[in-house]
């Protein structure tokens, strides 16, 4: 019954990177969007919690957790990228989305090898998601209280989380092939 929960918890995340990009797409909605972004943290906040609690992990949900925190990630940074008409955001989610299809390949093809702890997940990879939250937030932040200096503080920061993100997967192509 928890484990049926957790899931449940990790697809409403899903659902809401689904419904934020829609609110992205339509303009206005912005405060909303912050609001739904911040459930979507809690959602992610609790099904890990309740799985440590109970001890209640699933290999779907396992599967489905950082599954969920990329699709919300990468529909928020591509409805920013509309919203915001910005070629820097739709680049940046397109290096980004690049990144974590080559990081699937790499475990798909170093779990076929043996060889699944060359991309088990590693510290400065959370940092990554870290910051790229954080972005997305300052981006939020600044479109809900129109505050368009957070713009650029939006678009620093997702400089350095490309620059992160590039550099995880290049930590892992590494650790794919060494031997």
């Amino acid at each position: 019954m928890m484990i049926k929960l957790i899931n449940i918890l990790t697809l409403v995340r899903i659902f809401i990177a689904v419904v934020i990009f829609a609110f992205l797409s339509i303009k206005n909605f912005y405060l909303l969007t912050l609001l739904l972004f911040f459930i979507a943290g809690l959602t992610d906040y609790f099904d890990g919690l309740l799985a440590r609690k109970f001890n209640a992990t699933s290999q779907l949900g396992e599967i489905l957790d950082p599954l969920a925190d990329k699709i919300l990630i990468i529909f928020l940074f591509f409805g920013l990228a509309v919203n915001l008409s910005s070629f820097l955001i739709g680049f940046a989610g397109s290096l980004i989305l690049s990144r974590e299809i080559w990081i699937s390949a790499l475990r798909d093809y170093n779990s076929r090898n043996n060889n699944v702890n060359a991309t088990k997940v590693i510290y400065i990879a959370k940092i990554k998601t870290s910051i790229q939250l954080l972005t997305i937030f300052i981006y939020l932040t600044g479109l809900a209280f129109n505050k368009m200096l957070l713009i650029i503080f939006g678009d620093i920061f997702l400089i350095i989380s490309v620059l992160v993100t590039i550099y995880t997967g290049y930590l892992y192509t590494i650790n794919s092939f060494k031997n």
